[in-house]
């Protein structure tokens, strides 16, 4: 497994917004590209954080390099509009070594 972490920071009152556009978004790529999904979490500073979880890199690195682009504009513009500032690249990408979640 693969994983990829992104961070955004999102305009004053658009969180909800941003949130829904993410879940749709996340739901989008999952069914188009391959992915196992993400967590969205918000850290100290009121960044998001997306934790996405992949098959392997060979499968995140052709999403990524098709900029994950999904048929529903509107969610795009939804998401991109809600966003005051965003990582260029992800923040982390890693190898999953052990798997000890309770899912």
């Amino acid at each position: 497994m693969f994983v990829a972490a992104y961070w955004w920071k999102v305009h004053p009152g658009k969180e909800a917004q941003f949130r829904a556009a993410w879940r749709r978004g996340t739901a989008l790529i999952q069914a188009k590209y391959g992915s196992f999904g993400s967590r969205l979490h918000r850290d100290d500073q009121g960044r998001f954080i997306g934790v996405a979880e992949w098959p392997d890199r060979a499968t995140w690195q052709a999403a990524f390099d098709a900029k994950m682009v999904y048929d529903e504009p509107e969610t795009r513009a939804a998401f991109v509009d809600a966003i005051a500032d965003a990582a260029r690249e992800p923040m982390l990408l890693m190898e999953v070594t052990d798997d000890l979640l309770d899912r």
